[in-house]
């Protein structure tokens, strides 16, 4: 089968998408590249609450299945990697974006900010249980003040990750995705991204899985 691409992505990459909204992004993935097979999609939420929450959600999931996709819901990104099928595969990306640790207090308030700092640190150090030797993992974040305060390379160090690059993030680049605010009465409203980028990293290359 011929190989496709989109931006940084590869139809024959293994890739998993984690915290997922109503999966657009994974359904934009799927359709650049005609299959989902080698693509496993996730989320916190239930299927059940994905609906009530995003009204595209059942046929984005719908979609995504016919195309090949393996779906799983309630998933947390900081013990993914003890999921009975997740725990069982290693991925060539592993991709969080806009990783968010819900609309507690201001975005601004310090406690928030190491809520935030908590959750993509848990993820970091549970995705680097699960990707392939040479694979990567990306997280696409907003720049601006507050959210830099997050420190997502220093987090990564932290895990000791390697950082590769971080590349401007451009939501048109995806045909069809829409970012989702995920909680709340706008939950499934989207947020100004403004300015963003995919932070790239990969595992320490001393470190054998």
């Amino acid at each position: 089968m011929e190989e496709k691409r989109i931006m940084h992505y590869c139809s024959s990459d293994k890739i998993l998408l984690v915290g997922e909204g109503d999966f657009s992004f994974s359904l934009s993935l799927a359709r650049a590249f005609g299959s989902a097979v080698n693509m496993v999609a996730t989320s916190l939420d239930s299927r059940e609450s994905l609906v009530r929450k995003y009204g595209s959600a059942s046929s984005k999931l719908s979609k995504l299945e016919v195309l090949g996709c393996t779906i799983f819901h309630n998933v947390d990104v900081e013990n993914m990697c003890q999921h009975h099928y997740l725990k069982n595969n290693r991925f060539d990306r592993i991709i969080f974006n806009f990783p968010h640790a819900g609309f507690i207090l201001r975005e601004i308030d310090e406690m928030q900010i190491r809520l935030h700092r908590r959750l993509v640190s848990g993820f970091l150090k549970s995705a680097k249980e699960m990707v392939y030797y040479g694979g990567e993992i990306h997280i696409s974040h907003k720049t601006a003040h507050p959210y830099s305060k997050w420190d997502i390379k220093g987090l990564a160090k932290n895990e000791e990750l390697v950082f590769i690059e971080e590349v401007d993030f451009q939501q048109s680049d995806y045909p069809g995705y829409s970012n989702k605010r995920g909680s709340g009465l706008q939950c499934d409203q989207s947020f100004p991204i403004g300015k963003s980028s995919t932070f790239k990293f990969m595992r320490d290359s001393f470190l054998i899985i």
